[in-house]
């Protein structure tokens, strides 16, 4: 809600207040009124929307690979993993970070690029979307990645270090109060007229939740400027063609 304020964006509207007000203990998890419905279903939705257009923007990421790819440079030559206590750590904030990354001799041709908006590009995306968390970890392995850069860079015929599989995931619907509830398991209840608190399934009354519910996943494949187009044929012929909402946003 805050982000998406910030950022302008239509879809952060959520009546937060009702959902606040309805929320209530159900065996020791936090749970829902289903007077509330509607309203979580709206936050659902907006949550997904920002997923794909606030978090994960392709530019946003371009920005954050290329700035983890100077720091991973550079975290020797400048010690940046080396904190004996918490003053340390804090004294390297966002602008002196920076200006180290600047003058370091592993990082300072990346962080001049970032500052002339110089950056990666992606040349293939795919939107799904899974149930099941084991498909959806499969992508977050730093093996399989890899073995996927290869793959596309040999069919583009270019160097693998010039291929990079962006995969970030995260629950649509997350929920982690409880190690007994699953992450994508939202209680939700009814109240009687005598007070008490009947469970529902929020699967058998939201028609919304139950689509949504899952892992929303992007695939992206981003590479240098020069080489867009050979890797997204390339991509494309591994991976299959992007949908044609993908495709006008290039």
């Amino acid at each position: 809600v805050r982000d998406t304020y910030h950022t302008g964006a239509e879809y952060g509207f959520v009546d937060v207040y009702r959902l606040l007000r309805t929320l209530d203990i159900l065996e020791d998890n936090l749970a829902l009124d289903v007077g509330a419905l509607s309203a979580f279903e709206s936050f659902i939705l907006a949550r997904v929307e920002s997923f794909k257009s606030i978090y994960f923007h392709r530019t946003s990421r371009a920005v954050q690979i290329m700035l983890a790819y100077a720091m991973e440079r550079a975290k020797d030559e400048l010690g940046l993993l080396d904190f004996e206590d918490p003053e340390r750590y804090l004294a390297k904030d966002d602008y002196t970070t920076w200006s180290m990354l600047k003058e370091s001799e592993g990082a300072a041709e990346t962080i001049r690029r970032l500052e002339n908006r110089d950056l990666l590009k992606c040349a293939y995306e795919r939107t799904f979307q899974v149930k099941d968390e084991f498909i959806s970890s499969l992508f977050g392995k730093e093996e399989f990645r890899r073995n996927v850069e290869e793959e596309i860079a040999n069919e583009a015929k270019v160097d693998s270090s010039y291929v990079i599989v962006d995969v970030p995931n995260v629950p649509s619907v997350p929920y982690r109060h409880s190690i007994l509830l699953e992450p994508m398991e939202v209680p939700v209840f009814k109240r009687t007229k005598n007070g008490e608190k009947v469970p529902l399934d929020l699967n058998r009354i939201s028609g919304i939740f139950s689509a949504l519910k899952g892992f929303v996943n992007i695939l992206r494949i981003y590479t240098e400027d020069r080489y867009r187009s050979q890797v997204r044929e390339a991509a494309k012929k591994i991976l299959g063609d992007t949908p044609f909402s993908a495709r006008i946003s290039f």
